[in-house]
């Protein structure tokens, strides 16, 4: 057997996107997509139990405006400079903010989580990232690379008053813009989480998206169809900040496809057995609200992923890292 000190047989990233309804305000209404983000509230203290007892060191990265705990406090960590998509409804300042937007958690549990950030940030091996502060949207028309600035720096300087310091980014959406990463490195994060190396996930704006890309998307989720999405620290650490690619979006139980549930665990728990055999890294990721609603078909499928990482961390070493953790290795890697 493998020495699991020195871990010769990869790593298992987990990172979740946390952004309550400022990551979907876009797209969705209270009314048709409330139940969800309720649902957060009860989900992320279980996803903690979880992790905690099976060894998972996850990364949270998480929208600025979570980390403001009432009304009062907005104008102290707004940006500079606001975005200026050419689509305003991208924009949650202005009218949303003023419309939609109460005074607290509890007046208003759908834009407020500063409680369940304390929760993380509390609990071992968990860290929290930056989602950027307003889930900015790096590849809409109309933003610029001078509106990223001020958002990064508005995110950092939030978390930096709760005395968390942010070292991660996972860009909303997916929306890697590779010419924003200079301002990433010169903020001093060390590494983000780039899209799973097929045409199928390659970034790109909300109307450059198509329904052939979604539903392949779909089907690669229970068959494979794009490949294993496994990494080697090599390729990683090829640039800086260090590029953690995605490997799976766990999707969330759907009731009119639950008789594939087997294959869309056999997809990710195959690709896990890949990494760990060849010293690759898998690296999944969700939303907390994806766990929002039917929370018990959810996590009981979360736990035949995590029986099998430690099937894998026991025979073969496959060791849990959060991303900044494994942007270290990386760095000390270099070294050498």
């Amino acid at each position: 057997m493998n020495n699991v000190m020195s871990n010769t047989n990869g790593y298992f990233v987990v990172s979740l996107d946390f952004e309550l309804m400022w990551g979907v305000r876009d797209e969705v209404t209270k009314e048709s997509y409330g139940q969800h983000i309720i649902g957060v509230h009860t989900a992320i203290p279980k996803l903690l139990d979880c992790f905690n007892k099976n060894g998972i060191r996850a990364t949270f990265a998480s929208v600025g405006f979570l980390f403001i705990k009432d009304q009062s406090e907005q104008g102290l960590y707004f940006p500079k400079k606001l975005p200026n998509y050419t689509n305003d409804n991208l924009s949650p300042y202005g009218i949303y903010m003023d419309s939609c937007v109460g005074k607290n958690y509890s007046d208003d549990p759908y834009h407020y989580g500063w409680h369940l950030l304390q929760m993380i940030q509390e609990s071992p091996g968990q860290e929290i990232a930056t989602h950027t502060f307003s889930h900015y949207y790096c590849l809409e028309e109309g933003q610029t690379k001078d509106d990223f600035k001020n958002d990064l720096e508005a995110a950092i300087k939030i978390a930096n008053s709760r005395n968390i310091k942010i070292g991660t980014i996972i860009f909303p959406r997916n929306q890697v813009n590779e010419s924003y990463l200079d301002l990433c490195r010169e903020a001093g994060l060390t590494c983000y989480r780039n899209n799973e190396l097929s045409w199928i996930y390659r970034a790109r704006s909300n109307k450059g998206e198509s329904l052939l890309r979604r539903s392949i998307r779909l089907l690669d989720a229970y068959i494979m169809l794009s490949g294993h999405h496994c990494y080697t620290n090599s390729y990683m650490a090829s640039s800086f900040p260090y590029n953690i690619p995605s490997s799976r979006f766990l999707r969330p139980y759907m009731k009119k496809l639950r008789w594939l549930e087997w294959l869309r665990l056999k997809r990710i728990t195959k690709s896990m057995t890949y990494a760990a055999k060849n010293n690759l890294t898998y690296h999944l990721w969700w939303h907390p609200h994806n766990f929002g609603i039917n929370q018990q078909e959810n996590f009981a499928f979360l736990e035949k992923i995590l029986n099998h990482y430690q099937y894998l961390h026991k025979k073969y070493g496959f060791a849990s890292r959060n991303m900044s953790e494994l942007s270290q290795i990386l760095k000390d890697a270099n070294r050498k």
